[in-house]
């Protein structure tokens, strides 16, 4: 790997204090853990980020995959090993030809998000196939469904927690469709795809699951070629004449072996980068979606997150209007909810946060926010001065719990020390101490998504 002085202000944000990447695949066993560690968590916690292993990527999610691992069994933290996603690309294979553009599906940087389904462990970056890992973290190859998949796949799956299938898609830059639909059934085959009709390459990073519809956002941050072939920034451009619009695939409709039409909704303009969740209401003729609305992106600066806000639309199906509120006046990222609720009324959900004055740019998320839906409420888990979270995960006590009953889990940073840990807040009491935490034998630098893969 080549060495980086991430001290140096020269240098991009997302290689820089704890953004910087390691150059180390470490393990290590029987943890010091301080506190307890609740019995029933048996599984591991595994999540990916950008850990770029030759020199300074274009932008911060052009780091190659790095999975860093927990694995929890009888109170104890057995062991934790961090692994490169061991992809074409980090073996030096290009992604795309540069001059026809045409992209290999197989070559990506694995770096996103890591997933289970079907048994299958799945690293996952939207520009690309799968990956699929082994419980060890260990690369087993490129996953095409057997065949199937013949389009990228989206780093945010949904699994529907009543069929058990995962719906999916990908998005394309450079031919149409630009976007396609995908799902597969609990066994792991793909038994529906379609393209969704999009008039232009647009960025379509995550989307929803209603019980009855999968929620489409054609937003207006536009693939750039020029961008893209000059290997500087983000290669995508806000184009905000290119309107801004919601739609709704009837998921009761799948099966007929046709592809089923959106209904489009028009909103404000806006971009989302990931959404809490979806639901029906009144009698289905209403769909709700609740995600983080930014009011644009890379609008100026390629490398600038707008604001992000909890946000609520509803889609009226009966009357085709839409109304929009925002729901919370803190800024937010990565936010999640118990699984088990996707595409169901949910009451809880959860995000990260920062507290006054932190850092704004970087190693802003320094806390986690519990939101009330209900009630409008919000409490907060103040993880104290100088240290940053990583995005937080919800784990229930048993497969009967309740919707807060169980625990929060995520990786911190300290600045001061330089050291990470990996934390267990008690969910119905999330401002209260940690009841756990395992100090780690490496730094784990900020990354993306991670899941809770239950043994």
């Amino acid at each position: 790997m080549t060495a980086l002085d991430d001290s140096d202000t020269r240098l991009p944000f997302y290689v820089r204090g704890n953004y910087a990447p390691v150059a180390d695949e470490v393990e290590a066993f029987e943890l010091e853990v301080v506190g307890a560690l609740p019995p029933e968590l048996d599984g591991r916690f595994v999540r990916n980020g950008a850990n770029p292993a030759h020199g300074v990527p274009s932008h911060w999610f052009d780091g190659d995959g790095m999975l860093h691992g927990i694995r929890l069994r009888d109170g104890r933290a057995e062991w934790y090993r961090n692994r490169w996603v061991r992809t074409k690309l980090l073996a030096g294979e290009e992604r795309f030809d540069p001059e026809t553009f045409e992209f290999d599906l197989a070559a990506g940087r694995a770096n996103t998000h890591v997933v289970r389904h079907a048994g299958r462990i799945l690293a996952l970056e939207e520009a690309s196939l799968p990956n699929e890992v082994s419980p060890d973290l260990d690369t087993l190859g490129p996953f095409d469904f057997g065949g199937s998949l013949t389009t990228p796949c989206t780093a945010h799956p949904h699994v529907c927690p009543e069929t058990g299938e995962m719906h999916f898609f990908g998005y394309e830059l450079v031919s149409e469709p630009f976007v396609t639909y995908h799902v597969a059934d609990a066994a792991g085959r793909i038994v529906h795809s379609q393209p969704i009709e999009v008039p232009a390459p647009v960025m379509m990073h995550d989307f929803a699951l209603s019980r009855n519809h999968a929620v489409f956002l054609d937003l207006p941050l536009v693939f750039d070629l020029e961008a893209a072939t000059s290997g500087a920034g983000m290669p995508f451009a806000w184009r905000p004449d290119a309107g801004a619009r919601v739609g709704l695939v009837d998921r009761r409709r799948i099966g007929s072996g046709e592809a089923v039409e959106p209904r489009w909704f028009e909103i404000d303009e806006c971009f989302v980068f990931h959404v809490m969740n979806a639901w029906d209401e009144e009698g289905g003729d209403v769909v709700v979606l609740d995600a983080g609305r930014h009011p644009s992106m890379w609008s100026s600066d390629s490398s600038a997150f707008e604001p992000c806000h909890l946000w609520r639309w509803r889609f009226d199906l009966r009357t085709g209007r839409v109304s929009g509120e925002q729901l919370d006046e803190r800024e937010h990222g990565f936010p999640r909810i118990d699984d088990r609720r996707t595409g169901l009324v949910n009451r809880v959900g959860w995000a990260v946060t920062n507290r006054e004055g932190e850092p704004a740019e970087t190693d802003s998320s320094t806390g986690v926010v519990k939101y009330d839906l209900e009630r409008g409420t919000t409490e907060f888990h103040d993880f104290g001065p100088g240290v940053s979270t990583s995005e937080a995960v919800f784990v229930p006590a048993s497969d009967d719990a309740g919707e807060d009953e169980g625990w929060v889990m995520s990786y911190l940073h300290d600045r001061a020390s330089g050291s990470s840990s990996f934390a267990v807040l008690d969910a119905t009491d999330l401002a209260a101490d940690p009841v756990a935490v395992v100090d780690l034998p490496q730094r784990v630098p900020h990354g993306f998504h991670g899941s809770w893969f239950a043994d």
